[in-house]
Order: structure tokens, then sequence, then C-alpha cells
């Protein structure tokens, strides 16, 4: 009698094998092999979950997406508006290793989808999400809907430089001064 394989349970697996993957050894490392090695599996396995290197590549950046939205989420929505703010902006910085892997992964899948027709949907997805949390930060904290659209551009800049500025942290180098320009920012926010 066949076994019933949980084909989402796998896809996670992979999901998380190929961000190891991408995020140790960058972009060209990523085929089957080595991720079905990272996970623990037959390469056939890989290939019946992901039957094209596209598919994987979209797949993990939607899966490494889905766990910041799932912070985010998880964020008490009975928080002062401007700690719910502060708390959404934290998520989206790589303040642990969990978060570091995550935003290397977003890297390499970010370049490759400047070339990569079939990847580009999934980080436009991505990108337009980060539009809409920097306009709920901004909403939350008092921004006039006038000055949103500029101030939106401007807060996702600002997030995605210290986040690249904190993913090459050497090890053991505090992130305290990201943390401490994102509150000086968020109060000229809220004096407008």
């Amino acid at each position: 009698m066949a076994r019933s394989i949980d084909i989402e349970g796998r896809r996670r697996s992979v999901s998380e094998a190929a961000g190891r993957v991408l995020a140790r050894d960058g972009l060209g490392a990523l085929s089957v092999r080595n991720v079905a090695a990272e996970a623990g599996l037959p390469p056939s396995t890989v290939r019946y979950v992901f039957p094209t290197q596209s598919s994987l590549r979209e797949h993990t950046i939607t899966f490494v997406f889905d766990r910041t939205r799932e912070r985010v989420a998880a964020i008490p929505a009975g928080l002062p508006p401007r700690e719910r703010a502060r708390r959404m902006l934290l998520e989206l910085l790589p303040l642990d290793d969990e978060r570091v892997i995550e935003l290397e992964v977003y890297l390499a899948l970010a370049n490759a989808a400047l070339t990569d027709a079939e990847l580009r949907p999934a980080l436009d997805g991505v990108v337009d999400e980060m539009r809409e949390w920097s306009d709920e930060v901004l909403t939350l904290v008092g921004v006039p809907e006038a000055d949103r659209v500029y101030e939106a551009r401007r807060l996702h800049a600002l997030i995605d430089g210290l986040a690249m500025h904190l993913v090459r942290l050497a090890p053991g180098e505090s992130g305290a001064w990201a943390i401490d320009v994102l509150d000086r920012h968020l109060g000229g926010l809220a004096q407008r």
C-alpha cells in the first residue's frame, strides 16, 4: 500500500533547505542535488515537489516572505499605534539569524528575478506588500494622507537600506544603531 505524502510539508522542508543553500552558498549553488542533500531527501523528491528550477525559486521566495507576514500578523492589534508601527518595522529588519537567512534568500532571488520572468511576479508581490506595510505604518503614526506616497517610499528605502547594512554586520556586532535610526525616523514622522 502506498504511503501518503504530505506535499505541503515536503514543500516547506525543501524550501527551508533551499533557503539555507542560498544564504550560505549563493544562487549558483541552488541545484536539485544541493537542495536535496541539505534537506536530507533524494533528488527525485525535490523534483517531485518542484518539477522546475523556477518553481523552486518562486516557492522559496514566497515561503520566506510568508514567515515575515506571519510575524507581522502576530503583532497584537491592541498595542498603541506607534508601538504597533515600530514592531511591524522591526519584523522587517534582519535582527536575528532567521531573518538574516530570509534576507539573504530575498536578495539572491530578487537579483535572479531581474532576468527570470517567471520569478518576477513573486518578487513584485513582496515589494507591493512592503509598500502596503509602509502605508499602514504611516497611518498608525498619523502621517497625513497627502504625504503618504512620498513618505511610504522614503520609509521603504530606509528599511531596505538598514536591512542591507544589518545583514552584513560582523559576527557579534550589534545592530542597535539601526533600531535607533528607525526610532528617530518614526519619532520625526509622529511629530508632523
